[in-house]
């Protein structure tokens, strides 16, 4: 990886065990899905409190996700000159700082001013977390610790819609900022004392911008890594059309509480684990492209079947939930395995080009938000988006060759494995 430049070989010299390390790093790597959807059952509510619309609410999540695509950036690159404890720290402190800005918001402006903070700090915990792992471990033993990393990381969105549900229970919107300043200081304490420096002195880069950009410069002049990083990012794309829908279309339109609302959510973000897991199964037989290829298809047949259902007015909560989940289960297939394909094109420069994959997925995120409020927040403009989202993917992927084998095959598979093998 190019953020750990000496990774070669297994390197756990003076670093506490792999099982301490994977929970300390399982830990950290929560921070983003819990600053992301531990408010989501709240949404409407601050839009009602702060006498603003649906749409101008859901720009709080716009905020968020613009500043973990942004933060994806600047960390890695901070990271790799400074160490990876300072970033880290410095992170969860713009967290916890820029969470406390949040309980105290007098106005939405602020709000998602502040929102975008708690993104950008987030970031942090995500980026030194991955490249914690490339300092220390590779291999198979790389391997194993990242496909621990990803489940914690797929179980974290199932949890935080419950965990904000049950701050709502004892009071009002504010406190699932105050829970979340909470958490973040109790990761600032375990980061501070359990993890140690993983990137010596040594081989740290120097923190030159031209050299940076450069590197970013030659990723972009490959069209096909472009379109591929396209394939992955709008592939998160439905994702994050239903993260930020889902609350008024399910609260409103369906007249769930927020606790059912909660386990409507876990619910998708269950199939979608299932799925993630499931394609291991899959890529002994087949191959990324072509996992990624039928999980597009599918997606996209489903998102028609769901726009039509919902033009139509038929089938209720039962025309709403079943398309959505399909499109979600299809959508476990498409996140380990699009990003791999993009990454084996670019192995010398694989920690950059894993950044502005981060950055374009949570970019498409932080569109795809405000899109779906502009539109009216309603089902048919969730359908409509999921839809676009998948079928772009899908014609994206059949230009770069569809199904068949890209540069390196077996590295598409590695990669895709670590991704998504189960624990």
């Amino acid at each position: 990886m190019a953020s750990s430049p000496h990774v070669g070989q297994t390197n756990t010299a003076g670093v506490p065990s792999r099982f301490r390390m994977i929970l300390v790093l399982g830990a950290l790597i929560t921070l983003g899905p819990l600053t992301i959807d531990m408010y989501l059952p709240a949404l409407p509510k601050i839009g009602e409190e702060l006498s603003v619309s649906s749409s101008v609410a859901q720009l709080t999540l716009t905020g968020t996700l613009a500043g973990l695509a942004l933060g994806q950036l600047v960390v890695g690159s901070l990271s790799d000159s400074l160490g990876r404890r300072r970033p880290l720290l410095a992170g969860i402190v713009l967290h916890m700082a820029a969470s406390v800005l949040c309980f105290l918001a007098p106005n939405i402006a602020v709000l998602g001013i502040a929102r975008g903070l708690q993104g950008m700090g987030a970031s942090a915990a995500a980026v030194v977390a991955v490249a914690v792992v490339g300092d220390l471990y590779s291999g198979n033993t790389a391997a194993t610790v990242m496909s621990r990393l990803m489940l914690v990381l797929g179980v974290a969105p199932v949890l935080a819609p419950s965990l904000g549900a049950a701050v709502l229970l004892k009071g009002s919107w504010h406190w699932v900022f105050v829970a979340l300043v909470v958490l973040a200081g109790l990761l600032l304490v375990l980061a501070a004392l359990a993890l140690p420096e993983t990137l010596p002195r040594s081989h740290r880069r120097p923190l030159k911008v031209c050299g940076i950009v450069a590197t970013y410069g030659q990723l972009l002049r490959d069209a096909r890594f472009v379109i591929l990083v396209l394939v992955a990012a709008l592939g998160m794309s439905g994702l994050f059309a239903y993260i930020s829908a889902a609350p008024f279309v399910l609260q409103g339109r369906y007249g769930l509480d927020q606790q059912m609302f909660a386990a409507v959510f876990a619910a998708g973000a269950i199939a979608l684990i299932g799925s993630t897991q499931f394609n291991v199964v899959l890529l002994r037989r087949f191959t990324p492209q072509a996992i990624t290829l039928a999980a597009l298809a599918s997606a996209t047949v489903a998102g028609a079947m769901f726009v039509g259902l919902t033009v139509a007015d038929v089938g209720g909560l039962v025309g709403f939930l079943v398309p959505v989940m399909a499109i979600l289960t299809a959508m476990g297939f498409v996140i380990p395995n699009a990003p791999a394909i993009a990454l084996s094109r670019h192995s010398e420069a694989a920690g950059t080009a894993a950044a502005l994959l981060g950055a374009a997925q949570f970019g498409i995120g932080a569109l795809v938000a405000p899109l779906v409020g502009a539109l009216g927040n309603g089902a048919l403009a969730l359908s409509g988006v999921m839809t676009a989202g998948m079928g772009i993917a899908l014609v994206a992927l059949l230009l770069v060759g569809g199904a068949g084998n890209d540069d390196d095959p077996q590295a598409d598979d590695v990669v895709a494995e670590v991704m998504a093998e189960p624990a």
